[in-house]
Parts: C-alpha cells; sequence; structure tokens
C-alpha cells in the first residue's frame, strides 16, 4: 500500500445511484460506482456526481453509499506449526 494512502481514512467505498431514465422519467434505474475514497467526505464520489449532474441526462433520484473499513498495510502472522499433505 502506498505511504500516502496510509495515515488517512481510505476506505473501499460503493455508491448504489438511482437515477431517472432520460427517455423516461417515470422510471429509475440503478448505476454501482466503486472506488477507493476518503471518508466521510468521500470526494472522488463527490466529483463523480458534479461529472454525472452537468453532463448526463438522467436526473440523479438518490444516492446510497456503502464503504468498508480504512484501508492498513496487511499484518503478519507466524505460524505455530507445519502441516505436511502427502
Amino acid at each position: 500500500m502506498s505511504p500516502t494512502l496510509q495515515p488517512q481514512d481510505y476506505r473501499v467505498t460503493t455508491a448504489e445511484i438511482v437515477y431517472h431514465m432520460p427517455d423516461h422519467p417515470a422510471l429509475l434505474q440503478s448505476y454501482i460506482w466503486q472506488g477507493i475514497d476518503l471518508a466521510p467526505g468521500y470526494p472522488a464520489l463527490r466529483k463523480f456526481l458534479d461529472f454525472w449532474n452537468r453532463e448526463l441526462d438522467g436526473k440523479v433520484h438518490s444516492v446510497r453509499v456503502m464503504s468498508g473499513r480504512s484501508l492498513r498495510r496487511p499484518s503478519v502472522r507466524h505460524s505455530r506449526g507445519w502441516l505436511t499433505l502427502h
């Protein structure tokens, strides 16, 4: 993992974006966005949503955000024994 990501609260983030279909505004469709983002402000997701509102025709209805644990350096554990398979 990059040391620049370590001290901050970066997380694997998934967002379900529900939007109105441009040709049929009464119908809703969903889009899944996923990336590594900085909690709790989620600047990468906000940047994507700004792009969506500026460039795409489907009006956003709602956004549901889910994020995992903070990204940390992997830990190493030593084994307590050997297992041999024949």
